[in-house]
């Protein structure tokens, strides 16, 4: 039977409070030093890809940035396009929303960064449903659910008739006549839909890998629905063993339906990792970890999205207020609503009750996120049987530090991963599509 090989990628940290701002190693956001260490970090590490998030609006809680959230969110694709300057292999992935751009803008845009990067860029396509994003936008409003999913899907479907509109071989290169195109290599677009109408002809040729690397975030039934059918790369929190052996078998049974094989979706759910030279001392780290990400405010943060009320009054070191939540509409704007908050609340008391927890205690229990934590031989074992057992295909890699937070898992992990025949020694191909295996 033929060995499964591990795919890895990395998350640029600094969105959300998982990123340890207080930590003396950690650096700017912004400063392009910082992407460009994680960039060839990751890259010395023979990684598939490179990922930028992106948000189109601050989140606020109460009207106000929480100011241990996020510290400035760079467009991506600028960012990505000046790290092709400085990677030569590295596949980079920026988070770009279907809802508030236009498909033909956007895929000029990321088939520029194809070609720049000779083939490496890749899109998460996200979409946003809030109103208070939308304010922010000529056209405002927001829209449906279904309806945001029906348009994404419409915008993959028409960027891909964009980018396959050349010919493969549209372009010639002649010693004395120098680049030309062959007659008849542009096709027209010719695109009537619900939600776009484009026709005309595009103004770049197919990139060395064809097209952009298509990536997908999505969690619910229509998301799912929506991987199957257009992605190539899936992004999901079920990185957990059991859990992420039935998301993974969700998915791949759903691709037959497209006329698609499994090998062409990679799932990749985004993990952390905490490392020590014992056991011990890893769940140590991942323990002080936990605490500096999530500090008093922060905790007290967590429990006022929940709960929809001021809730500074109280100590983050004390006990659950026998306050109820007040379900009206919440206080928190910009993030993805929380389903059902009267049951998550309640799970949160029973918790904080059967363990005896603090209010910042119970904070950090519910949102831990340390997926493997370990020894270095430790880590590597688990993320190659995750792999293995269809778990998943790969992990993205969220550190807690920016920008060093990868150096050690590439330093101490990668090697013991490539020890055990489940990870390149180095890169075989040079584009994206190629160190994905969907080529």
């Amino acid at each position: 039977m033929t060995r499964k090989q591990v795919h890895l990628a990395a998350h640029f940290p600094g969105v959300n409070n998982t990123t340890v701002w207080t930590d003396p190693r950690s650096g700017s956001q912004i400063d392009f030093a910082s992407f460009v260490h994680l960039a060839r970090t990751a890259e010395r590490g023979t990684f598939d890809f490179f990922f930028l998030a992106e948000g189109l609006r601050l989140r606020e809680l109460k009207g106000r940035i929480h100011d241990l959230d996020v510290v400035g969110r760079p467009e991506a694709l600028t960012v990505l396009s000046a790290l092709a300057a400085v990677t030569d292999r590295l596949g980079l992935a920026g988070t770009v929303n279907a809802t508030f751009n236009e498909p033909y803008e956007l895929a000029r845009r990321l088939s520029t960064l194809d070609h720049l990067s000779e083939g490496r860029a890749a899109w998460n396509v996200v979409t946003t449903s809030d109103a208070f994003t939308g304010e922010n936008f000529r056209r405002g409003g927001y829209l449906d659910r279904a309806d945001r999913y029906e348009r994404a899907a419409e915008f993959v479907r028409l960027s891909r008739e964009l980018w396959d509109s050349w010919s493969p071989d549209a372009v010639a290169a002649d010693p004395a006549a120098g680049t030309f195109v062959r007659p008849g290599g542009i096709g027209t677009v010719e695109h009537r839909g619900r939600h776009f109408s484009v026709e005309g002809r595009f103004t770049l040729p197919r990139s060395p890998q064809g097209r952009p690397v298509v990536i997908q975030a999505g969690d619910s039934d229509e998301g799912r629905e929506f991987a199957a059918a257009n992605a190539d790369v899936i992004f999901t929190p079920h990185g957990g063993l059991e859990d992420g052996k039935r998301f993974y078998a969700d998915v791949k049974r759903r691709l037959a339906k497209y006329g698609r094989e499994p090998h062409q979706l990679k799932i990749m759910p985004g993990v952390t990792f905490a490392l020590g030279d014992t056991d011990e001392e890893a769940a140590e780290n991942a323990a002080r970890i936990r605490r500096q990400q999530v500090g008093p405010q922060t905790a007290i943060a967590f429990l006022e999205q929940v709960w929809g009320r001021d809730m500074s009054a109280y100590d983050p070191e004390g006990p659950l207020p026998e306050v109820e939540p007040d379900l009206s509409e919440g206080v928190s704007q910009g993030r993805v609503p929380i389903k059902d908050r009267a049951a998550v609340a309640a799970k949160w008391r029973a918790l904080a009750e059967e363990k005896g927890l603090s209010i910042r205690e119970l904070v950090i229990e519910v949102t831990g996120r340390q997926t493997f934590i370990g020894t270095p031989e430790s880590v590597a074992r688990l993320i190659d049987e995750h792999v293995q057992a269809d778990a998943a295909d790969g992990f993205i890699l969220v550190p807690h530090l920016t920008p060093g937070g990868l150096d050690d898992f590439v330093d101490r992990v990668v090697p013991l991963l490539r020890e055990r025949g489940a990870f390149r020694t180095h890169y075989t191909g040079t584009t994206l599509r190629e160190h994905l295996e969907l080529a």
